[in-house]
Order: C-alpha cells, then structure tokens, then sequence
C-alpha cells in the first residue's frame, strides 16, 4: 500500500510542477496529540490571491489511503486544493472521530485559508467516495461544524463523487452488518435533508458499475433533496465509468461548477 500511495503522490505532484503550482505539505489542523495525525496539503498556484478552494476528502471505506488519493485533474491553477488527511474507522477510531477530523479541517480551512492566497467566502467540499459520504453530513447536518463555531451554510457547493448516502458500509460493519444491509440512522446522509443547504452536485458512475446500488442511493438522495424543496441539486451518471475509475471524468463536472457558481 505505500508504494502504491507513494506514487499516487508523485503523479500529483507531477502534474502540479507541469501547471506551475506548489503543494505545501503537512499542515496540521488540529493541535495537541492529534497534530501528528490531522495535517492537510495546499495545493496553489504561485503568486495569486482571493482564490476559490476546494476541499478535497479521499475515499477508501473509511478504512484506507491517505490524502494523497486525489485525482490528478483536480489540481488546477484557478483555484486552491486543500487535501485532508482524516482518522481512519479502526477499534480506537469511531465514525464521531471521522467526521470531526472532517469538520474540524473545514473550520480550520476557513479560518486560515486567506493566509496562503485562498478565499474563505469561495469554499467547496468535495470527496470521493467516503470521502463524499463525509462531507454530506458535515454539509448537512449543521452540529459538526457548530463544535467549531461555524455554519456549512457559508460553503459554496458541496459535490461529493459517488459518496454513500445511507449509513456507511464500514460503520455499519462495526455494528455486526452486511454492506448489503442498509441503515438509515443519524450517520446516513438521507436523514439529514433540508431545503436550505448549499448547492448540491451530485455526481455518479455508471448504474451498472457501480458499487453497492451507489447511483439509486445517490438519484433517491436527489429526489428527496428536490421534494423538500431544495433549489440547487443536481445529479450526474457517468456512463462507461465504475466506482473507481469515475473521479477523473467527474473533475470535469465539479471545474463546471466551480466557474459557473462563481459567476453568479
């Protein structure tokens, strides 16, 4: 696994020396004795201000990698990249721990963002995987970032790439199911949907490649967004792309968004 993280990284930083930007890595975000653990990476563009950021959470199962699993298109000179590197589901890491390690690098982000040229008024969310299953409830569900004295409303969009939206497969392992099971209780994006959330982006693989039944979770998610009354969330499937190999094409989608939000 750490060959294999390890060139992840240095495909990363490789296409981002070829588009003239910087990483600045290992930043912690949390003090204490979780300052070794919680660090995230900027990536830049040299020499720019009042950037827009996006936030990016890897995927995994909330059991694997590191934030150096990021698509290599995400990285891109009109805007920062912020990569999180979150406790992983173990016998001393609970679910509650991932999902503050997520809000807490959210808060930080906006808090300090403007000091390495970001701007905390521009900021997404986005993820793959349980990377996206993360940051729907920290987007969603407004006590995560409340902890921290701040309000998710004041993010852009939230696009998560083929995130879980019932409760997740491995925190539903921990209480002795299946990934065939499903559960909705209060980990489970599904039960935290509300009219006035930022803009939702909601992006899939192919229905037949994907994993789980992901994109009928992910199209029943988007159609109760929309019977509650939420008026900006939207649904994309990827044809031709499985659960794995759908990031790259979907950073097309979120660039999309990214300028056209922005416009407005």
């Amino acid at each position: 696994m750490k060959k294999l993280l390890t060139l992840a990284a240095l495909l990363i930083c490789s296409a981002a020396l070829a588009q003239n930007l910087e990483t600045l890595s290992g930043i912690p975000y949390r003090e204490g004795a979780l300052k070794d653990q919680c660090v995230l990476d900027i990536i830049r563009p040299e020499g720019k201000t009042g950037l827009p950021v996006v936030i990016w959470f890897h995927g995994g199962g909330l059991t694997m990698y590191d934030r150096h699993a990021m698509p290599r298109d995400l990285a891109d000179p009109s805007y920062l990249v912020v990569t999180v590197e979150y406790r992983l589901l173990s016998d001393t890491v609970s679910i509650d721990d991932c999902l503050d390690d997520t809000a807490a690098s959210v808060a930080w982000t906006l808090r300090h963002i403007r000091e390495y040229g970001g701007d905390p008024d521009k900021v997404f969310l986005a993820g793959h995987s349980a990377g996206g299953y993360l940051l729907d409830i920290v987007g969603l569900d407004k006590r995560w970032l409340a902890r921290y004295g701040e309000d998710p409303d004041h993010l852009v969009a939230l696009i998560p790439f083929s995130g879980q939206v019932i409760s997740h497969y491995a925190y539903r392992a921990t209480l002795g199911m299946t990934p065939l099971q499903p559960l909705i209780d209060q980990y489970a994006p599904l039960a935290l949907i509300r009219p006035d959330a930022p803009h939702i982006v909601i992006i899939s693989g192919d229905r037949e490649m994907e994993l789980y039944g992901r994109y009928e979770e992910q199209a029943y998610f988007w159609r109760m967004l929309k019977l509650v009354g939420h008026p900006a969330a939207y649904l994309y499937e990827l044809d031709g792309f499985s659960h794995g190999d759908m990031a790259e094409p979907a950073c097309h989608i979120l660039k999309s968004y990214v300028r056209s939000l922005l416009k407005k």
